[in-house]
C-alpha cells in the first residue's frame, strides 16, 4: 500500500467547520509536504480550482500548477499528483510546462486529469463549460496531444478540439514512457476513457467491498483495451482514536451542519454537474469525496484492519483527508502506517 494526503490548498476539508488551523498559505503547505515524506508518506495529490468548493466562494485557496512547481524545489521524494482540468489548460503547453516540472522535481510529478463539473467557476474565469460527455470528448483528444508532445518530436495532431502543427517540445519529461496520468469518474463515458488512456483509476471514498467491484470492472475494461494492468486509488478521511467512542464523537463534530454551510451551493452544483453512481448523503457533503464511506475512522488497530481489507481487494493507494492535517498525519503515520 502507498500512502498519499490531499495537500490542504483550500484550508481544509470540512464544509461545517469554519478554521480547521490549517491556512491555505505556502508557509503551511510546504511545511506540511517536507514533514509527510519525512515520516513515510509517498505522494500529495494538490487539487485544482480557482475558487474554493469548500469554505465558500470568496474564501482563499491555493493554485495547484505555481504550487505543484514549488514544492518540486523544497521536497526530494514526495511524488507530486496535481490535478489538471483539459477546458482549463493548451494541451501542448501543459505538456511543456509539465515536462519542465517533472525535471525540477527529478521525475516526481504525475497528473490527476479531470474532466471539470463547476459550470459556475468556469463562467468566473472566462472558461467554455461544455456538457457531460462532451468534456471526456475534449479530454480524450487532449490526451492524444499531452501524449504526442511528451513522446515525439514533430508531433502534429488535427481534431475537433485540437489541432497541433509539427509540436517541438525539449526537454520531454524525466519520467519514461511518460508522467503517470491518474485520473477518476464514475460515469460509462468516464471509465472507458480512464480504461483506455490513463494509467490509475482513482475512487471516492466506499467501503472495501464496493471499491472491490470497481476494481474487478476496471479490470476487464482494461483487458479488453489489451493495455498493461492498471493501479487503483481510492479517497479517504482519517480519525484515528484511542476509542472508538472517541472516533465517533469528531465524526459528530464534524458532520454537523449547523455549524458552517457557506460551501452548500457549490457542493449541489458538483451533485448536478457529475454522474454519480450513488446518492450523496449530509455525511458525504460534510467531508468532500466522500471519505467517511472509506471507514477509515477508529483506533489504530481498527484502521490498520481496515487498511488491509483494501489491498485484499487490489487497492495501491489511499488519498488521504484529515483536520487539522499535520496533527493528524503524525498520528496516522506513527499507529497506523507503521502497523501495517
Amino acid at each position: 500500500m502507498r500512502y498519499g494526503f490531499w495537500l490542504p490548498v483550500f484550508g481544509g476539508w470540512l464544509r461545517n467547520v469554519e478554521d480547521e488551523q490549517m491556512a491555505p498559505s505556502w508557509e503551511y503547505v510546504s511545511k506540511l509536504a517536507q514533514r509527510a515524506e519525512e515520516i513515510g508518506y509517498d505522494l500529495t495529490l494538490i487539487a485544482e480550482l480557482n475558487l474554493n468548493d469548500i469554505k465558500g466562494v470568496d474564501a482563499p485557496s491555493l493554485d495547484a500548477w505555481s504550487t505543484t512547481a514549488a514544492l518540486a524545489a523544497v521536497t526530494k521524494k514526495l511524488e507530486l499528483m496535481v490535478a489538471v482540468r483539459p477546458t482549463f489548460h493548451n494541451p501542448a503547453l501543459l505538456a511543456k510546462q509539465a515536462a519542465n516540472i517533472d525535471h525540477i522535481s527529478n521525475g516526481r510529478l504525475t497528473l490527476n486529469v479531470v474532466s471539470s463539473w463547476w459550470a459556475d467557476e468556469a463562467t468566473k474565469y472566462g472558461i467554455q463549460f461544455d456538457q457531460h460527455d462532451d468534456r471526456y470528448a475534449r479530454t480524450s483528444e487532449w490526451l492524444d496531444v499531452v501524449n504526442g508532445c511528451w513522446n515525439q518530436q514533430g508531433f502534429s495532431y488535427e481534431g475537433k478540439y485540437y489541432r497541433v502543427a509539427d509540436n517541438v517540445l525539449s526537454p520531454k519529461p524525466v519520467s519514461k514512457p511518460r508522467p503517470t496520468l491518474y485520473a477518476g469518474g464514475e460515469s460509462e463515458t468516464a471509465k472507458n476513457l480512464i480504461a483506455t488512456k490513463c494509467d490509475s483509476y482513482l475512487m471516492h471514498g466506499d467501503p472495501p467491498e464496493i471499491v472491490g467491484k470497481k476494481i474487478a470492472d476496471m479490470r476487464q475494461r482494461r483487458e479488453a483495451a489489451g493495455l498493461p494492468p492498471m493501479t487503483f486509488g481510492v479517497a479517504g478521511y482519517a480519525i484515528v482514536r484511542d476509542s472508538k467512542a472517541e472516533a465517533k464523537k469528531e465524526v459528530a463534530r464534524i458532520t454537523d451542519v449547523q455549524q458552517s454551510a457557506r460551501g452548500y451551493a457549490n457542493y449541489q452544483q458538483w451533485i448536478t454537474g457529475s454522474n454519480l453512481e450513488q446518492k450523496i448523503s449530509l455525511e458525504d457533503y460534510s467531508v468532500s469525496n466522500r471519505g467517511l464511506r472509506s471507514g477509515f475512522v477508529g483506533t489504530p488497530e481498527q484502521v490498520a484492519e481496515r487498511m488491509e481489507e483494501f489491498t485484499a481487494v487490489g487497492v495501491d493507494l489511499v488519498l488521504l483527508q484529515s483536520s487539522p492535517q499535520l496533527e493528524e498525519m503524525e498520528r496516522f503515520a506513527a499507529q497506523v502506517m507503521k502497523a501495517v
